[in-house]
């Protein structure tokens, strides 16, 4: 089914998706390595001593309040903070507030829970939550836009549940 947009809707569809680019080009500029699909949502807190850390691959989406560091102070080189590389893998969702500690690594396709706070790596294909952060489902597949495609009871093809 078409969907039908009316002029004012176009124009914030418009507007939304450039404030999109001017934010991702902001962040790859400061040295951030983002691919150029990622949406980030508004007043993330990223790591600013360590922009190079931090790795996102293509159609992750990181909603606002989400926290991903990429330096530790508690362990230390030379008295400086540790610099750590801290990866989210393809087709993830970070979920609001979510906490990702530095080092870690996320696989593809991985749903991150409001609020969890992720300290271990996350294999692939699962969703995460809580405090510290745990399985709580696997073998799931996302799409493109990340979003989870075969929820249970639920037929997306054809928009039966």
């Amino acid at each position: 089914m078409e969907e039908k947009l009316t002029p004012k809707l176009k124009l914030r569809k418009f507007l939304a998706t450039l404030v999109q680019s001017i934010r991702n080009a902001y962040y790859r500029f400061q040295g951030y390595d983002f691919h150029p699909s990622v949406i980030l949502e508004r007043n993330l807190n990223l790591d600013r001593l360590n922009h190079r850390g931090i790795h996102i691959g293509k159609n992750t989406l990181v909603a606002s309040h989400a926290t991903i560091m990429s330096h530790d102070h508690v362990k230390r080189v030379d008295g400086m903070p540790l610099m750590v590389d801290t990866s989210i893998g393809e087709k993830c969702l970070i979920g609001i507030g979510a906490f990702i500690m530095p080092g870690v690594k996320i696989g593809d396709e991985v749903i991150v829970g409001a609020g969890a706070v992720v300290t271990k790596d996350v294999p692939s294909n699962c969703i995460v939550a809580g405090n510290p952060a745990k399985i709580i489902k696997s073998g799931i597949i996302m799409n493109e836009r990340a979003e989870w495609e075969n929820w249970p009871g639920l037929n997306i093809k054809d928009g039966e549940g």
